[in-house]
């Protein structure tokens, strides 16, 4: 994440002036005024664009150069209106959300607020009074919600990225019915300060691109903890950086996909298939427990969450109220302590029952949701068919689990249809790298952006005999390296063989091929424990210019073992003997 994603000279084509000229060309034919609650002056845009060419041009390092935000309205951009979709609520912020704000220093460009669900309540899209949010493809069919706006925005390409929340399901469901990435960290990885609240306990900000890859960097940059969120979480010491080869995926029994539409079945059937087909493996799992917990979010003493952050605003009677909302919200204070007590240690133990069903396979590939329904069909029943789209979002966050949500296989009406790849907290990358695979996409994008490098030069390499460790631990490959001629290589007489690597005077050996991978801390700390002699870890000197922790064996042991540094290569003495 370190090169500029449009670099041309100030005013040309792909430059971040040009790209504010295209979006509102866009806009302007897409027509959809819905999609906004508050859009900025062109003008004041393309200002914020020509910075970052000047940025650029002084030598700045801007991975999202150029790049328009729609932001969910629900999260504060310093100088613009914050609603959450109710105008009596509005209120002008002197800061930025601490996860657009990142996304502002790394040269993204926000373009205006979007609709929503009011107050984030809702996956359908049209609990708004600035308008029923309309399907970027099918305008008869709703959006999703409650990110409704941003997801639209990048659908119809006026923005590239949005930037929305979930606490049931909202970054995820409208990437489904739009047929886009959307990426649910794990809670706290996204610092949620500057969020209007819906459950704050429970709530994540998410991110929404057209492909996997800038929503993996946008998510990565927004991570991060911060002061002002003090729920935000760093990613642990023992973050596993890359799945297995081979993933375990978790497909839901026949029990748990009654709720879906028989389209959808049949496209969550030929999307199991191709996953299949891409290498994965398919463990058929019962996962009624984690849809039982689900129904605590606002069937349970949970959605009291939803009355503190706003109930008292909404008992005031606000004009702008939507009606559904305000009677889900103000019902809650109905809820007691006890019962919040109560639903607490049911999700202690829904989260038991979870991290045991997982610890069978690497994830769960579930359905987005259950449906794609008209407007007219929610406007008929705006409750029952909202409660049937959470059906498998709705515990996620509950259960401090992570999603990454992508297109499936569509149906057969050739309207999308989404799955979620979903993990237990801290696994993003796992979820990132199953995403990949599943839409053919190769290298998977790196989303935690924190590690160490380790050099190998033997048994470890990929196709040797002691690779597999690596694979256990997390390790992720990173690519070819060779080290400086400073460096013999010698064939140590040991089970399975491996060579040995060694320092010497520089012009005195040869550049030796290698492998680099990336560990976590801990992954790298458990590897040196069962190191056997007479191999150890130490600076390795990269032709590059790197130094990093390389596989090296004492000098005691390579004294005497035969010399086979003319090969360069541990592969290719191999291939002679």
């Amino acid at each position: 994440m370190s090169s500029n994603v449009h670099t041309g000279a100030a005013g040309g084509p792909g430059t971040p002036t040009a790209r504010v000229a295209a979006a509102y060309a866009r806009l302007a034919a897409a027509d959809r005024p819905e999609v906004w609650i508050t859009l900025r002056d062109r003008a004041d845009v393309t200002d914020d664009a020509a910075a970052v060419e000047r940025r650029l041009a002084a030598g700045a390092d801007l991975p999202l150069a150029g790049l328009l935000v729609a932001v969910k309205d629900n999260v504060d951009v310093a100088g613009l209106p914050t609603t959450a979709a109710c105008p009596e609520f509005a209120y002008t912020p002197a800061d930025t959300a601490t996860a657009v704000q990142r996304l502002i220093d790394a040269g993204a460009v926000v373009l205006g607020k979007t609709n929503l669900d009011q107050f984030a309540t809702g996956l359908v899209g049209t609990r708004s009074p600035y308008g029923a949010v309309r399907n970027a493809h099918h305008p008869d069919l709703i959006s999703g919600g409650s990110s409704s706006g941003s997801a639209v925005a990048v659908a119809l390409g006026i923005a590239d990225i949005g930037i929305g929340t979930d606490t049931a399901g909202s970054g995820r469901v409208p990437a489904a019915f739009q047929g886009l990435v959307g990426i649910k960290a794990t809670l706290g990885v996204v610092p949620a300060d500057g969020v209007v609240p819906a459950c704050a306990d429970y709530d994540a900000v998410t991110v929404f691109a057209a492909g996997l890859d800038l929503a993996a960097t946008a998510a990565a940059i927004m991570a991060g903890p911060t002061a002002r969120d003090p729920r935000s979480r760093r990613w642990p010491a023992d973050t596993r950086l890359a799945a297995p080869r081979q993933p375990r995926l978790g497909i839901p029994a026949e029990i748990n996909l009654t709720a879906l539409s028989s389209g959808y079945r049949d496209a969550f059937d030929r999307t199991v298939a191709a996953a299949v087909d891409a290498g994965c493996k398919v463990d058929t799992v019962d996962i009624t427990a984690l849809l039982d917990a689900a129904r605590l979010l606002y069937d349970g003493a949970i959605v009291a969450e939803r009355y503190a952050a706003v109930g008292a605003f909404l008992d005031t009677r606000p004009a702008g109220a939507d009606p559904t909302v305000a009677a889900i919200i103000t019902a809650a204070a109905r809820t007691t302590g006890p019962a919040f007590a109560t639903d607490l240690g049911t999700l202690a133990r829904a989260r038991a029952d979870a991290a045991q069903l997982l610890e069978s396979v690497d994830a769960l590939l579930l359905p987005t949701t259950t449906e794609h329904p008209t407007l007219d069909a929610v406007a008929a029943d705006p409750t029952g068919i909202n409660r049937r789209l959470g059906t498998y979002t709705n515990f996620c966050n509950l259960l401090d689990m992570a999603a990454v949500a992508v297109p499936g296989a569509p149906t057969a009406e050739a309207t999308p249809f989404g799955v979620m790849v979903v993990v237990p907290a801290f696994a993003d990358q796992i979820a990132v790298d199953i995403a990949a695979r599943l839409r053919n996409h190769t290298p998977a994008p790196l989303l935690v952006d924190r590690g160490v490098p380790l050099a190998v030069f033997g048994a470890h390499l990929r196709g040797q005999p002691l690779h597999w460790q690596l694979e256990q631990l997390g390790a992720r490959f990173t690519g070819a390296v060779h080290t400086t001629d400073a460096y013999r290589l010698t064939a140590l007489d040991t089970t399975p063989p491996k060579p040995g690597l060694v320092r010497t005077e520089p012009g005195r050996g040869a550049p030796i091929a290698g492998e680099l991978y990336l560990l976590s801390e801990a992954a790298l700390g458990r590897f040196l424990a069962g190191l056997p002699a007479p191999m150890a870890l130490t600076a390795v000197d990269l032709d590059d210019g790197r130094t990093v922790t390389g596989f090296t064996a004492t000098h005691d042991a390579t004294g005497s073992a035969t010399d086979i540094t003319e090969y360069r290569s541990w592969t290719r003495y191999l291939a002679t003997v």
